[in-house]
């Protein structure tokens, strides 16, 4: 059920011409899939992404979107019988991996989890030893876009 209303705000995020309403989509998709989380014992994973993606991530995207002043893209605008051929075609490609995928996690044997797996100090001890650059480029990634919105922003005011 959550996957199902995961995919289908995902395809209704993507196809909206709306900003605002996209961006809602999104709230909705992030929270099906701390419903997945939740259903995998992985409690604190679930909250997590309800909280940080869900939530402050979201207040910052609505921000950046709200800053732009995006509206309705203009009418009349005609899109290329190219651009979507390429979208079709990429579609396809990814359909085929995914089932490819699909299949092969079938003959595999699937490991039973750790102990930790979810919890805050399982977490914590992967954030902050394995993953600790990428979690720290990630950061910097984010503040640059949004200062490079500002500043986008403050050449039109």
């Amino acid at each position: 059920m959550f996957s199902a209303i995961s995919i289908g705000a995902a395809i209704a995020m993507l196809t909206g011409r709306n900003p605002v309403a996209s961006a809602m989509y999104l709230v909705l998709c992030l929270c099906a899939i701390a419903g997945i989380y939740i259903t995998l014992d992985a409690h604190f994973i679930g909250i997590l992404q309800i909280l940080v993606y869900a939530g402050a991530i979201m207040v910052l995207i609505l921000f950046v979107i709200m800053l732009l002043n995006l509206g309705e893209p203009p009418t009349g605008i005609m899109r290329n019988a190219l651009m979507k051929g390429i979208g079709a075609l990429l579609t396809v490609v990814l359909i085929l991996i995914v089932l490819g995928l699909y299949q092969r996690v079938g003959t595999t044997e699937v490991s039973k989890p750790v102990v930790t797996f979810g919890t805050a100090q399982g977490v914590g001890a992967l954030l902050f030893t394995k993953y600790v650059l990428p979690f720290e480029i990630a950061s910097v990634l984010l503040v640059a876009a949004i200062v490079g919105a500002v500043i986008l922003a403050k050449r039109e005011i």
